[in-house]
């Protein structure tokens, strides 16, 4: 199956050139519309080792140098949105549980997302761990 045919690993049933994908790369590369939608490509960049990606939407201001390459061994087996909402003009947060395997062990990670647009983008700010 090729990648434009594949299905999206956030989970919406979507092709990933019709969902994720299309911010992942392509003319709407970094333009997802609101947080929710970033926070889905966000995990479907984490699924596909889109390293670059994650940089490239992490503000600034919080923003590593660089990412460790993820072990080939994780697998990503999917992601639950639990709430996602405004925090003001320009803010929002995203709830979500991302389930993964790896060693042989399944891990959840439950966290709610911090996201502020800027200059017409969406960006990842932090996120507290639950």
């Amino acid at each position: 199956m090729s990648t434009a045919q594949a299905i999206c690993p956030c989970g919406t049933g979507l092709n990933l050139s019709a969902c994720c994908g299309r911010w992942h790369e392509g003319p709407q590369r970094l333009q997802a519309p609101d947080a929710q939608a970033l926070m889905r490509s966000r995990y479907s960049a984490y699924a596909l080792g889109r390293l670059d990606y994650l940089l490239d939407t992490w503000h600034p201001s919080t923003r590593p140098t660089s990412l460790d390459a993820l072990p080939p061994e994780l697998k990503w087996l999917g992601l639950e949105v639990r709430r996602h909402g405004s925090t003001g003009p320009t803010g929002a947060e995203v709830e979500f549980v991302a389930r993964s395997k790896w060693g042989g062990k399944a891990n959840r990670l439950h966290e709610t997302s911090r996201f502020v647009l800027e200059a017409g983008q969406w960006w990842y700010v932090d996120g507290q761990v639950r």
